[in-house]
């Protein structure tokens, strides 16, 4: 049973229904915002697709504040869908980050004001570089849109501050357009979850697509393995020591026979077969599923799962090369 702790004593002002209605008022004003945004895809966004697209360097983006928050987290979502971008803070940037900035790059700059002292004070340097500017804004009359090669406009009817203060709403916006960017140029560049995987090799999509059988089985001494004449005893000597529930029976060529798991054991003792004296071969399963070592990690799950046991035996050309149990996949975060 789920224990729900009791909310703490509170000094609000509002109700607990007024709460929930200001709340629902808040995402409705911000969803309306962002699907202001939907004719304004047009020529200028097309345009500065068009430019991210062919940049021959890196996007630059920035912002102060909280456009300075949503900057990074565009420049994130860009560098991870396939289009280099980094972050730079503006009064760094005036203070030497600028240098980071080279020919071919392109600017994205997020100002919802359009007079952000400290991104017009770049505007210097920018155009000495010959860095094309794209801006993101939410006045489409202000100083800063007068230098910008492509204009973006990501006003909004209100923010969802009651106060009209607090950027919430305009954020929001700025953070949608920047989403839609990126998306779209992932498509157009053709990015696959392959290349998404090979971006992010620490996070569980990552393991998913680029881990391979090869990465984690077990090889060398590490692989159960026995004689076609061994003993039930020296089978069981094998699993115990190697830990993964199984024994490989192969010939003296490595070339694999069969398996013997646990689960044969269990039915080798309830019919009370002689330990010291039962060939292996005669209680092993022949013809065992096997998996290649070039093979993704998430295939040796679903071969596992299909076939309902709990370990796999890895060959190559029939001689067996490698072995696996679930508890493998699972330790690697596959599962």
């Amino acid at each position: 049973m789920i224990r729900q702790t009791p909310p703490p004593a509170t000094t609000s002002q509002l109700s607990a229904q007024q709460m929930c209605e200001l709340a629902s008022e808040v995402l409705r004003t911000e969803a309306d915002a962002i699907a202001q945004l939907i004719p304004r895809i047009n020529a200028h966004f097309l345009t500065a697709c068009e430019h991210l697209l062919h940049c021959s360097g890196r996007i630059a983006v920035t912002g102060i504040g909280k456009s300075g928050h949503i900057a990074g987290k565009i420049a994130a979502t860009l560098a991870s869908t396939g289009t280099p971008a980094f972050f730079v803070h503006p009064t760094e940037a005036g203070h030497g980050d600028l240098g980071m900035l080279m020919s071919g790059d392109v600017m994205l700059m997020l100002s919802n004001s359009g007079e952000t002292e400290e991104l017009k004070a770049l505007l210097p340097g920018i155009k000495r570089l010959g860095v094309a500017l794209i801006i993101l804004t939410g006045k489409t009359d202000s100083s800063l849109v007068k230098h910008a090669d492509i204009v973006l406009d990501v006003s909004v009817a209100k923010e969802a501050c009651p106060l009209g203060l607090a950027p919430t709403s305009s954020t929001t916006a700025a953070l949608a357009m920047g989403d839609a960017l990126a998306i779209t140029l992932l498509q157009a560049r053709g990015f696959t979850d392959e290349d998404f995987a090979r971006a992010h090799p620490s996070g569980a999509l990552g393991r998913r697509l680029l881990l391979r059988i090869a990465d984690i089985m077990h090889s060398g001494a590490e692989i159960p393995q026995v004689l076609p004449a061994t003993t039930l005893m020296e089978a069981i000597v094998q699993i115990t020591e190697k830990r993964l529930g199984m024994v490989a029976v192969v010939d003296p060529q490595q070339r694999l026979q069969g398996v013997f798991t646990d689960g044969d054991l269990r039915r080798a003792i309830d019919a009370q077969c002689d330990l010291a004296s039962t060939r292996i071969d005669s209680l092993m399963t022949p013809d065992p599923v096997t998996i290649s070592a070039d093979a993704l990690a998430v295939e040796g799950v679903h071969c596992m799962q299909t076939h309902k046991i709990q370990g796999l035996l890895v060959t190559d050309n029939q001689r067996l090369i490698g072995a696996l149990n679930f508890h493998d996949l699972l330790q690697h975060g596959v599962v």
